[in-house]
């Protein structure tokens, strides 16, 4: 296993804490082997999770190949259409920056903070929001 518990907890965190200033929801999925192209695997999870059916099309999904070294960040198309161009991709670097020196839950926080930031900007918590996705990491 990449994570012990007490990482997951620390990513499970990050989200919690992210998604209690906006009504975005950002999932973490975890799998050991990618054959092809890191992101279009991440949009295969990002449908099987139905991550695209939140209310506002604001889920973000950060997914992870660990053997095969890939990961992909992607947003749905409500923060896609607001966020810079450059945002994932600076983001992404933060994250490998982590990643690379095996630092897997800070470069999960990491990343899940900077999503939190952008989407409180835009997508501000309501008072009567709901939990649409689980916050918890899914393993592949």
């Amino acid at each position: 296993m990449l994570l012990s518990e007490e990482q997951q907890s620390i990513i499970v965190d990050a989200i919690r804490a992210a998604e209690k200033q906006t009504s975005g929801e950002i999932k973490v999925h975890i799998e050991q082997f990618c054959a092809g192209d890191a992101l279009e695997r991440a949009k295969a999870v990002f449908a099987q999770l139905e991550l695209h059916k939140t209310q506002q099309r604001n889920g973000v999904l950060f997914y992870l190949a660990y053997t095969d070294r890939k990961f992909a960040i992607l947003g749905d198309k409500g923060i896609n259409d607001v966020v810079p161009p450059d945002f994932w991709v600076s983001t992404r670097n933060i994250m490998q920056s982590h990643f690379i020196m095996s630092e897997y839950a800070a470069g999960f926080a990491s990343g899940i903070e900077k999503a939190g930031d952008v989407l409180k900007k835009y997508f501000p918590y309501q008072s009567d929001d709901i939990n649409e996705i689980s916050d918890e990491i899914s393993f592949g």
